[in-house]
């Protein structure tokens, strides 16, 4: 039994700051077992396009890394490369550019990414746009020709540039023909970026994000939906025009960018009924791009686009506090 000397001892009154509900994981844990996930898809790069995606990948690791270091040293701030957001930086940057990409411009896109995606805003936490689309939109821009530059799977019969499985369906008419082998879209024995042609890949590091508690599994699965939906409208009105649901949720970088883009902590929304209407309405976008504009894939813009929203979004689904009236 306490006594009175230790019972007055204690304060009457014990006043904390936020958070008070904590947990075992913490955010340089949670951005290490991203880049933990990410593995797999960077594996099955060098497996189908060779050895040098690393060295591509690892020049945009670097310069992530390198900008991150400067800015934060020059700023006269702590540097926090240790907690790994800037490694994920580089590290999505580097899966979502073309095979055999010129390692100077990965390193450039990087010096983006994080100068003007991420630490322009304040650093980790206060961006905007996601920083990794920022750097691929840049490149995108600056170099269209090495960014629109594609190469067969080494595994092919003949390595050599190709058009991708959506520029196929888009401009050559391979829905009237056949289309593309599901097989091959689902394993990412196809042209495309790096990271983003194995569907299987990316979904071994999206179920183990899901296990960890570090991925929100509403954002991936509101973009499937959306996009099974939208995609599926327009398959069913014109089959020999419009490419088949699942041929859109495997081909280019949709699936990538559900899993490992739009589900940005700082960039998506908040609550949950906010991140359904984000998820669906970036699938809407990624559809209308696809099927209707100039270019053959609109997951960056849309997801992009969506980010810009996301404040709005999170003002307009914010829970009513109970007990008071809308």
């Amino acid at each position: 039994m306490d006594t009175s000397e230790t019972v007055a001892a204690r304060p009457a009154t014990l006043l904390t700051s936020t958070p008070h509900v904590h947990t075992k994981l913490s955010a340089q844990k949670a951005m290490w077992l991203v880049v933990a996930s990410l593995l797999p898809p960077l594996v099955m790069g060098v497996v189908y396009f060779g050895l040098f995606q690393l060295l591509v990948v690892a020049s945009a690791v670097a310069g992530a890394v390198v900008t991150e270091a400067a800015i934060k040293y020059f700023r006269k701030q702590t540097i926090t490369i240790i907690d790994g957001s800037a490694v994920i930086t580089g590290l999505l940057l580097g899966l979502i550019l073309p095979p055999n990409f010129n390692p100077v411009f990965a390193f450039i896109g990087s010096v983006v990414a994080i100068g003007f995606g991420k630490e322009v805003f304040g650093g980790l936490g206060y961006n905007i746009f996601n920083p990794a689309l920022v750097g691929r939109a840049f490149l995108q821009a600056a170099y269209p020709v090495p960014m629109t530059t594609w190469h067969k799977p080494a595994m092919a019969v003949d390595a050599v540039t190709s058009a991708t499985p959506l520029s196929r369906f888009k401009f050559e008419a391979a829905a009237s023909h056949g289309g593309i082998d599901l097989g091959s879209l689902f394993f990412g024995n196809v042209g495309g970026s790096i990271g983003e042609t194995s569907a299987i890949a990316i979904l071994v590091g999206m179920i183990f994000l899901v296990a960890v508690k570090v991925l929100n599994w509403r954002v991936p699965l509101a973009m499937i939906v959306g996009m099974l939906i939208f995609s599926g409208i327009f398959w069913l009105v014109d089959p020999t025009k419009f490419a088949p649901p699942l041929h859109h949720l495997f081909m280019g970088g949709f699936m990538f960018g559900a899993v490992y883009m739009a589900s940005d902590w700082v960039t998506s929304p908040v609550t949950n009924k906010g991140i359904w209407i984000y998820g669906i309405a970036i699938s809407l976008i990624v559809v209308m791009i696809r099927l209707f504009g100039g270019l053959p894939e609109g997951v960056m813009y849309a997801i992009l686009i969506m980010n810009g929203f996301v404040p709005l979004i999170n003002r307009y689904t914010k829970p009513v506090i109970f007990g008071a009236e809308k």
